[in-house]
């Protein structure tokens, strides 16, 4: 099967919907969101696991495509996960779209408990994120933060889950920071805080 019949296989939402599976993401001149997100989560395992936490990956890799939406809120719920971060860049094509934004769930399988953490997390997340030179998203989210109802990763999730856009790709300033090592670094330490002081 191709990637773009992968990417375009429609697989369980949330809420009644259907989307597309969406495991390769998108990309600028300087990199894909694929690599992008996999250099952050690497540096974000790699702390956590420093401080003593236990961590599980959706894919073992950056080779091929990662599993669906809908499957990677699967394993966060099978694993038995206290919290799920799902951690990306947007694509917008306007050209004064930037910055990074926090999404949470309108609704989750893991009901009210879940949804009230997970805007917990999101805010934790949003202060951190501030600390890192990207600026608060210009176009999506209501200071940072955006609830949507057709995001699988967190629609379907038990645990509280929350979804980073660090920023985005196609927006020249994003771009540039997200091809400084210094950047992902600062965010990987940002989400570890945040991360930390939300299951203390």
């Amino acid at each position: 099967m191709t990637v773009a019949r992968i990417n375009n296989r429609q697989v369980d939402a949330g809420g009644g919907r259907r989307k597309a599976c969406n495991t390769s993401g998108t990309a600028n001149s300087r990199m894909s969101e694929h690599e992008l997100n996999w250099k952050v989560a690497s540096l974000v395992v790699e702390q956590l696991r420093s401080r003593g936490a236990t961590v599980w990956l959706t894919r073992p890799d950056d080779k091929g495509v990662g599993p669906c939406v809908d499957e990677r809120a699967g394993i966060g719920n099978r694993v038995g996960a206290d919290l799920v971060l799902s951690i990306h860049a947007d694509g917008n094509t306007s050209a004064s779209a930037r910055g990074f934004h926090v999404i949470v769930a309108q609704s989750m399988k893991g009901g009210p408990e879940a949804q009230a953490q997970s805007q917990n997390v999101a805010g934790l997340v949003r202060e951190q994120m501030k600390t890192t030179g990207m600026p608060v998203s210009t176009y999506l989210g209501r200071k940072g933060i955006h609830i949507r109802s057709d995001i699988a990763g967190v629609n379907l999730s038990e645990p509280p889950a929350v979804m980073l856009e660090m920023g985005n790709m196609r927006h020249p300033k994003d771009a540039a920071l997200f091809a400084q090592a210094g950047f992902r670094q600062r965010v990987a330490t940002g989400l570890t805080n945040a991360v930390q002081n939300a299951l203390r």
